[in-house]
């Protein structure tokens, strides 16, 4: 069955998410999410692109990117094959480790584009990884408040107000508004276990290192999988 093609944003800015594989954890440890934050902000020199939101999650990843000076298919082919050449070395694997192709849609007005800012710095708290938005380690939320690494602030904070402490204000109440936000139709797991404490667990009860869950039997992976 080909392939449906993507919809063309006229702005070039796409609200993008990236799954692992069967649900499975992109992310084992503190040194892979860094690790994907320096390859976002290498091809970030390299491709010219704009990265307004980020949030890395255990198991996927949401973006808000415009495209820069080559077309978001090929941005995104850089980040993942450079992520995936990592984490298998890193963790002696093989094979895929996301899931098909990358999701994508188009954000053509201002409205919908505060829409999935909010939407990517909530993802967290409406996962159970974090009880405050502001203390959730993986997302671009904090560089809004704080200092910016590699997102573009500018851009959003100057649709709330030209005055960049009325903005941050601004930006900070409306990130903190009861919603009922949805983005890409994608349901998101709600998982209330950190991390370490699904690595332990996965460790106890099969003796395994969840990073290498896909070098193992398929009757393994299930088994894994369904006990998670």
């Amino acid at each position: 069955m080909p392939r449906v093609a993507r919809i063309k944003s006229s702005t070039g800015i796409y609200h993008i998410m990236i799954r692992g594989i069967n649900q499975q954890n992109i992310f084992s440890y503190d040194d892979d999410y860094e690790r994907f934050l320096v390859i976002l902000a290498k091809y970030h020199r390299q491709s010219n692109y704009e990265i307004y939101a980020y949030s890395l999650m255990s198991n996927h990843i949401h973006l808000l990117l415009k495209e820069g000076k080559e077309s978001l298919a090929a941005s995104m082919k850089r980040i993942g094959t450079s992520y995936v050449y990592y984490y298998n070395w890193q963790y002696n694997r093989k094979g895929h480790l996301f899931q098909d192709r990358y999701k994508s849609e188009p954000v053509e007005d201002d409205a919908y584009f505060l829409t999935v800012l909010r939407y990517i710095h909530q993802n967290p708290l409406k996962a159970g990884l974090s009880d405050d938005i502001s203390s959730y380690p993986w997302s671009s939320y904090s560089e809004y408040m704080n200092k910016p690494k590699i997102a573009n602030i500018s851009f959003a904070l100057k649709l709330f107000n030209p005055v960049k402490e009325k903005a941050i204000q601004a930006f900070e109440s409306f990130h903190q508004k009861p919603n009922d936000d949805q983005c890409l139709d994608i349901t998101e797991k709600r998982n209330t276990m950190s991390d370490k404490t699904i690595r332990q667990l996965v460790s106890n009860k099969y003796h395994l290192e969840l990073a290498t869950l896909h070098n193992v039997k398929p009757k393994t992976q299930t088994d894994v999988l369904r006990y998670l």
